[in-house]
């Protein structure tokens, strides 16, 4: 059985914005460890767009910097699916193109053996999250406040109870937060 994990950075009030933090090398290097554990990308369209507009190029033309090239190959190679409306077809390889969340085909992911299951939207966290469709939550809180932007867990309208199992702490003053979703207890 594979683990649903949420994994996403965001600022300390709560936004995501990839263009307003700071991947340093050694974050690279953190989720080049978490590549390498994955069996799926899910992603909804804006997440899918912004990493397909970058990542494949960069494995055409590697930048030199090798925590980031090595990042670029490896989300090039992971299986991803893709939730969109408004998608008409997808170009980046190993992509399936999906319209709706349907939990059933979720749980049935669930099931399958293998590494995995990484869901990277803000937008789809919270609706995984909405249909507790997520196992654990790794969330990477940046140094920094934006005051504006996309939430993480934005319309969620229930108490989850989670417990903290692990930290990780980056020089560049960043902190992974690895939380378990509590079932039952």
């Amino acid at each position: 059985m594979r683990k649903i994990i949420a994994a996403m950075n965001m600022t300390l009030d709560g936004f995501c914005d990839h263009t307003e933090m700071n991947a340093d090398d050694e974050v690279h290097e953190h989720y080049n460890d978490l590549l390498r554990n994955t069996g799926t990308l899910i992603y909804g369209r804006k997440t899918y767009q912004l990493m397909e507009s970058y990542w494949p190029d960069i494995v055409k033309n590697p930048t030199g910097n090798k925590p980031t090239d090595e990042f670029a190959v490896l989300i090039d190679n992971i299986p991803k699916i893709v939730f969109s409306r408004t998608l008409e077809a997808v170009t980046w390889k190993n992509t399936t193109l999906k319209n709706e969340i349907i939990p059933e085909e979720i749980l049935e992911l669930r099931q399958q053996d293998g590494l995995p299951v990484f869901v990277g939207s803000p937008g789809l966290i919270a609706s995984f999250t909405q249909l507790d469709l997520i196992d654990e939550y790794q969330i990477s809180v940046h140094p920094s406040i934006l005051g504006k932007g996309l939430q993480l867990f934005k319309n969620i309208d229930h108490k989850i109870d989670l417990k903290l199992t692990k930290t990780k702490t980056f020089a560049c003053g960043a902190v992974c937060l690895y939380y378990e979703r509590r079932r039952g207890e």
